[in-house]
């Protein structure tokens, strides 16, 4: 039950920062999104930090934390940009196969997985190819003004493949360390690779509309790692994958918030990714 409470919970939180990360980009850019996102979620946990007292930290514990916040970072950074050249309804689906591919690490490192739940990967990974040979024709009736273009797809996929990456690594610092220490790689790589160089270079920009956004997106994505870090040491793959339903929660929220709607062919691919990971999940339950 952990494992379904923290997954559902990160679900949730992923989905806000990504409607709101959504918007932001577009407005100060990717780049400078990330930074104050990670600016506001170091600041955020800095309590938890000191609350939770001192660790100690072997050289498992500091690989593990390395992979999961440069993972994370790079993912953020390329899911931030793809959000700049194509819709919520597209992006968050592809990236929502982070879940499977932590799985897929999770089955690599030790975990068992059936013949089914492969032949579902496979699925998934099909929706995904959908969605990308899908093109950027204009959609009737999209009242959202942004086209997505291919380059937005690529970004997708890359932020998917680091972001899977990262949910293992994350899972594994978690099941030694406190959750805030979980949480704090990424901050702390991207507020010292990101947001300090952007300031000392006087081009971390923000603007009164970007504000409230970016101050969204850095709550909702620490939120939503120590939710999935809590379930995750009660089940590594039923937690990752069930925070990647925040692509379903997401999409239909830019449908009635931004006005995006999508071609069929794009909507066949969304579908499929978003059945295939709600499968995976039943059969790792």
């Amino acid at each position: 039950m952990i494992a379904v409470l923290g997954g559902l919970g990160a679900a949730l939180a992923w989905a806000v920062a990504a409607l709101c990360s959504a918007r932001a980009s577009r407005l100060i850019g990717s780049t400078a999104t990330l930074a104050w996102a990670m600016l506001i979620g170091l600041t955020a946990i800095s309590p938890l930090l000191v609350a939770s007292g001192p660790v100690s930290l072997g050289r498992s514990e500091l690989i593990w934390m390395g992979l999961s916040g440069l993972g994370n970072v790079v993912g953020l950074l390329a899911v931030y940009r793809a959000f700049q050249f194509g819709k919520v309804g597209i992006v968050a689906p592809i990236v929502s196969t982070e879940g499977a591919i932590a799985a897929v690490v999770s089955v690599a490192a030790g975990e068992s997985l059936g013949v089914a739940s492969g032949l579902v990967l496979g699925g998934v990974v099909a929706g995904v190819a959908v969605v990308a040979a899908a093109g950027s024709a204009d959609v009737a009736g999209d009242r959202s003004g942004i086209r997505h273009q291919p380059i937005a797809t690529g970004y997708a996929i890359v932020a998917a493949l680091c972001f899977g990456l990262s949910l293992y690594a994350t899972g594994q610092v978690g099941a030694t360390l406190p959750a805030a220490w979980a949480v704090l790689p990424a901050r702390l790589i991207g507020v010292v690779a990101i947001a300090l160089p952007l300031a000392v270079l006087s081009r971390l920009r923000l603007t009164r509309a970007a504000a409230p956004l970016v101050l969204a997106v850095g709550l909702a994505e620490v939120t939503g790692f120590m939710s999935f870090t809590i379930g995750a040491t009660a089940g590594i793959a039923i937690s990752a994958v069930l925070a990647s339903q925040f692509a379903a929660i997401a999409a239909v929220a830019a449908h009635f918030l931004f006005g995006e709607r999508l071609s069929g062919r794009q909507a066949a691919g969304a579908a499929t990714i978003a059945v295939g990971v709600a499968l995976l999940t039943a059969m790792q339950a």
